[in-house]
């Protein structure tokens, strides 16, 4: 496996970070009960994974604020534009698959 030195390495995950941060903004279409079902995560798990980031540098940032990085908007505004009601196959898909609690 190719590495790099440290600097590089954290730049060109960040660039991969902010590059799949933009797709979602773009993907409207894609819901995030989709993402669950398909992935295992969704753009709420990737907002959460950024505040935890944060708090593990003794940042604040709160759930609010680590969603509207992901979502490029505050989360109600993008709820309101392009969140649509899940269907009974992907909320049946989703229980089937939802990550188990620890």
């Amino acid at each position: 496996m190719k590495t790099f030195d440290a600097q590089t390495t954290l730049e060109l995950e960040a660039a991969a970070f902010r590059r799949l941060v933009e797709h979602l903004r773009g993907r409207t279409d894609v819901q995030n009960i989709d993402l669950m079902n398909l992935a295992g995560f969704c753009r709420n798990c990737l907002s959460n994974w950024v505040a935890e980031a944060a708090a593990a540098k003794g940042l604040e940032l709160s759930k609010d604020e680590s969603r509207e990085i992901v979502y490029g908007m505050p989360y109600r505004e993008w709820q309101a534009k392009y969140q649509k009601d899940a269907t009974a196959d992907q909320q049946a898909q989703f229980e089937k698959s939802k990550p188990q609690a620890h």
